[in-house]
Formats: C-alpha cells, sequence, structure tokens
C-alpha cells in the first residue's frame, strides 16, 4: 500500500485488519481513550497559554472545543 504523507486520514492495511478484528466493544474503549487523551492534552495547553484562567474557564473551553463549538460558550484568541 502507498502511502500519501500529506494524508493524514489514511490508515494502512494491517492497522485497518487489527481494527476489524477487535469487538465492539473494544473499538469503543479504543475511541473513549483516544477522546480522554485530547481532552487531557488541550487542557493542559489550555492551563499554559491561558494561567490567568480558573479551573472553571479551562472546562468550559475544552468543553466548547471537543464539541466543535456546540456548548455556545464563546471562543478564545487561540
Amino acid at each position: 500500500m502507498s502511502i500519501d504523507k500529506r494524508n493524514l486520514e489514511i490508515i494502512d492495511n494491517v492497522m485497518a485488519q487489527v481494527l476489524r478484528e477487535k469487538t465492539p466493544q473494544q473499538r469503543l474503549a479504543i475511541a473513549f481513550g483516544m477522546w480522554n487523551s485530547a481532552k487531557i492534552q488541550l487542557t493542559n495547553y489550555l492551563r499554559s497559554q491561558h494561567p490567568e484562567w480558573n479551573v472553571e474557564m479551562i472546562k468550559k473551553e475544552v468543553a466548547r472545543r471537543l464539541s466543535h463549538g456546540t456548548t455556545g460558550t464563546t471562543q478564545t484568541s487561540d
């Protein structure tokens, strides 16, 4: 399989087969782990970029970003 390094959304055949062999519950657990990792990374990023923000402000911004803006909170300048 030829991989175009500019396309980050492509999955190679070996990984596709590994995922096909997972149960729905295992795939859901993998997805939740990836989401949780993104949440932790985003929280830490926002904390470093906005040390003046309190915990509630950070939580709201994390929720806004992970929900693609559907939480109704205001957007930051990041």
